[in-house]
């Protein structure tokens, strides 16, 4: 093994994937409440270098040092920070300001319903008065948003104006109808992507009370920074034409050593 192709190999192969990172959080640039990831890298464990067929220490094989063999993508990771908040004047658009997730009752395809949890509060109130995402699922109620129960739904007379205070209390003339459900997490590492910007709580993880403050008439934008996406993409680049130019290189080295010196 030439171990320059399989470090430029490597230094290539993790370049790509940083690359199918970059490029997803690029396409979810307008994504309502996306949290963009980020990735880190690592090099593989150090491998001890040894003299082969040495005889010249009775046959025990002299040690030369360490060398690593490449990179490789460490992990992936999730930025959560609060994106731009817009504003849309659309009362049953709402934003979190602080650290918290609206909870709603997601169903899949197979009529199965799950609790998911999302930054992405451009809800609407269908013609049955139900609080529903732009997708039909149900958004929680407080109770059934920290219990977890998928059947807690929020309902309001669709012909009337609602308004919402800061604690996510729902008001019709007046009086109060409901509550929008909405936790926080002990810890984020428990949280798993589903899909562009809804989340599952895995086992382990524990839903806590979140203190942040819910807006009507706004919407919270994804977290990327389109400028700074592309400045990274073009890092990536070039470090992807490096490893290409070292294979090269390594390439031409092993055809005068095989053509032309070995020919000696």
């Amino acid at each position: 093994m030439v171990k320059g192709l399989y470090t430029a190999y490597t230094g290539m192969v993790n370049e790509q994937r940083r690359l199918d990172v970059l490029s997803n959080n690029l396409a979810n640039a307008d994504t309502n409440g996306y949290k963009k990831e980020g990735t880190t890298s690592q090099t593989f464990a150090d491998e001890l270098a040894i003299k082969i067929k040495d005889t010249s220490s009775y046959g025990i094989a002299q040690k030369l040092g360490t060398m690593s063999m490449g990179v490789h993508i460490g992990e992936t990771y999730t930025d959560y920070s609060a994106g731009n908040y817009r504003v849309t004047d659309n009362e049953a658009d709402f934003a979190l300001k602080g650290d918290g997730f609206f909870a709603i009752a997601y169903t899949d395809k197979a009529g199965n319903a799950s609790v998911k949890y999302t930054r992405d509060g451009a809800f609407v109130v269908n013609t049955q008065g139900y609080l529903v995402t732009k997708d039909g699922d149900f958004v929680l109620n407080m109770n059934d948003a920290m219990n977890g129960n998928v059947n807690g739904r929020i309902r309001v007379n669709p012909n009337e104006k609602i308004t919402v205070d800061e604690m996510g209390n729902i008001f019709q003339n007046n009086q109060q109808v409901g509550n929008i459900g909405y936790v926080d997490f002990e810890d984020y590492n428990y949280l798993a992507k589903y899909g562009e910007n809804l989340y599952d709580l895995v086992d382990g993880g524990t839903v806590i009370a979140s203190e942040a403050q819910v807006s009507q008439g706004l919407i919270e934008s994804s977290n990327v920074n389109v400028v700074s996406e592309m400045v990274n993409m073009i890092t990536i680049s070039r470090a992807y034409q490096a490893g290409q130019k070292v294979i090269n290189a390594v390439d031409e080295t092993l055809d005068k050593a095989v053509n032309q010196v070995g020919q000696v």
